[in-house]
C-alpha cells in the first residue's frame, strides 16, 4: 500500500463513523418530526441539543461528580488490579487458590453488592468509588495476568540460561510482553468504571450539591423530563467514548515503537 493510499485509508477509518453518525442523526430527526412525536416520549435531537446548550451548568457539574469517581475506581482497579496479577504470575497455587473469587466478583451483580457497600463505609463518596472499582477491576486482574503468564517460550529459556534473577525475569520479559493485554484490559475497564459509578448512584440515590449524573436521570425520569435524560444520556456516551479514546491513546504511545499491535503498517 503506498503512503497516499494509506493516508486516504486513515482519513476515511475516521470519516466513516462520523458519516453514519449524521445518518442516523438526520434519520431520528426526520422521523420525530414527520410523526409529530411528543417530546415526553422520544425528542428529536434538536431539541436535545438545546436541552444540552440550556442545562449545561447543572448536567456538567453532575458529570464531573460523576467522572471523578470513575476515575478514582479505575486508577485503584489499575493499582490494585496489577498488583494482584504480579502476586499470581509468582505461584500457580496462589493464582489457582483466588481466581475464584477475582471470579466471583465480576459474576455478582453490581446492584447486589452496592447497597451493602453503602451501608457499611459511611462515606458515601468512598463507597461509590468502591462500587465502581469491584466493577472495573476484574479486566485488569484477567488480562494482565494473561500477559505476564504469556512470555515467549524461547526468550524465558534463554532468560533461565543466562541465570537472570526473577526481578530480571518480571521487570525485563514479563512485564514488557504483559503491556499489551494490559493495555487491552484498561480499554474495557475503563468504561466499566463509569459504568460502575453510575450505577452505583443510582443505588445510592444521592441527591443535593454533590449529586452526580445518575440522580440527574432520576429526577428527569420522575418529572417527565425526557429532553433532559437524553442530553444525560449523551453526556454519559460521550465520556465513555473519551475514557476509551484515552486508553487507546496510551497504549499507542506506550507500544507504538517496539509492539506490532500499534505500529504502522508496511507502505
Amino acid at each position: 500500500m503506498s503512503r497516499f493510499e494509506r493516508k486516504a485509508a486513515d482519513r476515511w477509518r475516521y470519516a466513516a463513523p462520523v458519516i453514519v453518525a449524521i445518518a442516523m442523526l438526520a434519520l431520528w430527526q426526520a422521523l420525530t418530526v414527520a410523526y409529530d412525536v411528543p417530546v415526553y416520549l422520544v425528542p428529536s435531537p434538536l431539541v436535545v441539543a438545546t436541552t444540552l446548550v440550556t442545562d449545561w451548568g447543572l448536567l456538567v457539574a453532575s458529570l464531573g461528580v460523576t467522572v471523578s469517581i470513575a476515575l478514582y475506581a479505575l486508577a485503584i482497579a489499575v493499582a490494585l488490579g496489577v498488583a494482584i496479577s504480579l502476586v499470581f504470575v509468582q505461584s500457580r497455587w496462589i493464582e489457582t487458590a483466588f481466581t475464584p473469587y477475582v471470579v466471583l466478583l465480576q459474576v455478582t451483580p453490581i446492584v447486589a453488592i452496592a447497597p451493602l457497600i453503602i451501608i457499611w463505609v459511611k462515606d458515601m463518596r468512598v463507597a461509590l468509588v468502591l462500587c465502581a472499582t469491584v466493577v472495573a477491576i476484574f479486566p485488569i486482574i484477567s488480562n494482565t495476568t494473561l500477559g505476564l503468564r504469556s512470555v515467549d517460550p524461547g526468550l524465558l529459556a534463554l532468560f533461565r540460561m543466562s541465570r537472570a534473577s526473577r526481578w530480571q525475569e518480571l521487570t525485563r520479559l514479563r512485564i514488557p510482553s504483559a503491556l499489551p493485554h494490559f493495555f487491552g484490559g484498561l480499554r474495557i475497564a475503563s468504561g466499566l468504571a463509569l459504568i460502575g459509578a453510575v450505577v452505583a448512584e443510582f443505588v445510592a440515590g444521592t441527591g443535593g450539591a454533590g449529586a452526580g449524573l445518575a440522580y440527574q436521570i432520576l429526577i428527569a425520569g420522575i418529572q417527565l423530563n425526557v429532553p433532559r435524560l437524553f442530553a444525560a444520556l449523551v453526556l454519559i456516551a460521550a465520556t465513555g467514548v473519551g475514557l476509551f479514546g484515552a486508553s487507546v491513546l496510551a497504549a499507542r504511545l506506550a507500544l507504538r515503537r517496539w509492539h506490532e499491535s500499534e505500529r504502522p503498517g508496511p507502505d
